[in-house]
């Protein structure tokens, strides 16, 4: 059911607020029939109708589906990435808690229903929009890679850990602690608080255990 903005009926045309609110509308309903019934089975007519508009309405802003699709998918990316800033405020002198801090954040929104959404429809469509599955990566992998790596450069400095190629273990990093969460999530599995904390507390510590310096024995 329309609600707010979007319900408002009336002469003449509709105010800025009013065409933006269902534009929005469109596009939330856009991304939930694509991901219930796929690309293939989904419809403009279908959409259209969802938010009392006419087709004709939503070829006049995108030209066909796969126009609406792009952008009902790059909405709801924009909508579910997690801001650098987030990460960055929960940084402390120590790596092991700044990690698990980042961890968390990271893991929280990839367990959202917002976040296993996602992750259903890329993965069902990555195959015929790369393109998407690119956006995804670049909005919201590739910041995170970037600020870890910051944050591993900076403790490698002190010597506490060996960094070759920061970016790269950055990027293992939240692969080791995110992925196995949502392959898991997205096959039924059942992740309780508990399961969480231990599994990231074991990834992070697995992580650490590949980077940190070591003693090197002296010669005999």
């Amino acid at each position: 059911m329309l609600s707010g903005p979007a319900q408002a009926k009336g002469p003449g045309r509709p105010t800025k607020a009013e065409a933006e609110a269902r534009h929005e509308l469109l596009l939330e309903q856009a991304f939930e029939i694509f991901l219930e019934k796929g690309y293939d089975q989904a419809t403009i007519d279908g959409i259209a109708a969802s938010v009392h508009m006419t087709k004709r309405t939503v070829y006049a802003r995108y030209g066909d589906k796969a126009a609406l699709f792009r952008a009902a998918v790059q909405r709801s990316i924009d909508r579910w990435i997690v801001p650098v800033e987030t990460m960055r405020a929960v940084e402390t002198d120590d790596l092991e808690e700044t990690l698990t801090a980042i961890a968390r954040i990271r893991v929280a929104s990839a367990l959202s229903p917002a976040g296993i959404q996602m992750q259903r429809i890329l993965d069902a469509e990555a195959y015929r929009f790369p393109d998407i599955y690119r956006l995804f990566y670049d909005r919201g992998t590739l910041p995170a890679i970037s600020y870890i790596a910051e944050v591993l450069e900076r403790h490698a400095e002190s010597g506490a850990i060996i960094l070759a190629e920061p970016r790269r273990l950055g990027n293992a990093f939240l692969s080791l602690v995110v992925s196995g969460f949502v392959r898991g999530a997205i096959w039924g599995a059942i992740l309780d608080d508990e399961t969480i904390e231990e599994g990231i507390a074991f990834n992070v510590r697995l992580f650490l255990d590949g980077v940190r310096t070591r003693d090197t024995p002296a010669a005999s």
